[in-house]
């Protein structure tokens, strides 16, 4: 059978990973994948280096709709993928996430009548002022075959009115809801291996001694100027009483951003800061290692939020909700949003908590069932 896999931004490509490499040495006989990179993430860094370091096929197909407004780019991918859809005729169109490259290949093939496959389905923040939210909860309704990484995703959709005994044939109409397991996690153990092998970046970095693993994108907290300023208030607050050195990764919005916002006595005290160190953004086998090796993570990021569960790490999560919260209800991470009293208590808080790491995100072989059910029920 011929599918299409939908990517767009950095995360998607590296879930994509999980698939590609099922296909490839499991189903390859079974299943032909067309890749769609729709050019979300366009930058070499947060894109390009991650399909040939995670041996990932080239896109068949690059939209280049880089960056602009959600309704414009939106539009385009829309556009560009209803194309290719009607040109290649696949069986069904794997999406990820909760991207707008997601909500545009949801919407393509569904309104063509090609049956949508939603990896990550059934995570919600129940914030709608989310952008992410709208796309997942819009995509989640245009599916045939839901695929949870949590227990919580699959109670998400029975509330949402999926039926969760739903019998096939199944379709738009009458979808199926599976609690799969995390793509991510699969990809975690098979990379991890990987990174202790050719990551060269902490050899690089020198860091041979204890460090915090921060990152910031979200657009709520880069393009806020209070909710910038506290971040780096917290940051840099944790650094110097604890004397432990901060590795921040950055994000090309957040570059930009602290130029235009961060206050300029904050910014030369993080500029002569021996214990702040500012680094460009890096690949997924180097943030594996920069994640095995921290003692901490605090970040916005979904992705790192679970991997710091993955890796064992205390997080705080810069956000005012999360989509993982079992992590918070087990007590693995804390929910800081921008505060930074809250930010530099919760380090206290979590730095002395004795920690447990439950079996909440499958077995490491969500990415080979996901394959079984697509070939099973939709070929």
């Amino acid at each position: 059978m011929k599918i299409i896999s939908i990517l767009g931004a950095r995360p998607q490509i590296i879930k994509a990973a999980a698939l590609s490499r099922a296909i490839r040495n499991q189903y390859s006989d079974e299943i032909s994948e067309i890749i769609v990179h729709t050019g979300q993430h366009y930058d070499a860094n947060m894109s390009e280096v991650f399909f040939k370091e995670l041996n990932i096929p080239s896109a068949h197909y690059n939209l280049n709709v880089g960056s602009g407004n959600h309704g414009e780019q939106t539009a385009k991918m829309l556009e560009g993928i209803e194309a290719i859809i009607l040109k290649e005729k696949p069986e069904a169109v794997i999406v990820y996430g909760d991207t707008n490259s997601t909500v545009a290949g949801g919407l393509a093939a569904s309104k063509l009548h090609i049956p949508v496959v939603h990896i990550e389905a059934g995570l919600r923040s129940f914030n709608k002022k989310m952008p992410e939210e709208i796309n997942r909860i819009t995509c989640d309704h245009l599916s045939t075959l839901l695929f949870s990484p949590t227990k919580q995703g699959v109670k998400n959709l029975k509330r949402e009115g999926f039926a969760i005994d739903s019998v096939p044939p199944y379709t738009i109409d009458n979808p199926k809801v599976y609690h799969s397991g995390d793509v991510m996690y699969d990809n975690s153990i098979h990379f991890s291996a990987i990174s202790d092998r050719d990551s060269t970046l902490l050899n690089q970095l020198e860091l041979d001694s204890e460090f915090i693993l921060a990152t910031i994108h979200r657009n709520n907290n880069t393009d806020n100027p209070d909710r910038l300023n506290s971040i780096f208030e917290a940051l840099l607050d944790i650094s110097e009483v604890h004397d432990i050195q901060v590795v921040l990764p950055l994000h090309p919005r957040t570059k930009k951003m602290m130029e235009l916002y961060l206050d300029d006595q904050l910014a030369k005290r993080i500029a002569d800061s021996d214990l702040f160190l500012v680094i460009p953004p890096v690949s997924f086998l180097d943030i594996i290692a920069l994640e095995k090796k921290a003692n901490f993570i605090i970040t916005d990021s979904g992705g790192l939020q679970k991997e710091a569960f993955f890796f064992k790490k205390p997080c705080i999560i810069l956000r005012s909700e999360t989509e993982w919260v079992e992590i918070v209800e087990n007590g693995n991470a804390l929910i800081c949003d921008a505060d930074k009293n809250k930010i530099l208590a919760a380090y206290d808080s979590l730095s002395k908590k004795e920690l447990t790491y439950p079996d909440l995100f499958g077995d490491g072989k969500a990415a080979e069932f996901i394959c079984e059910q697509i070939v099973k029920h939709l070929s």
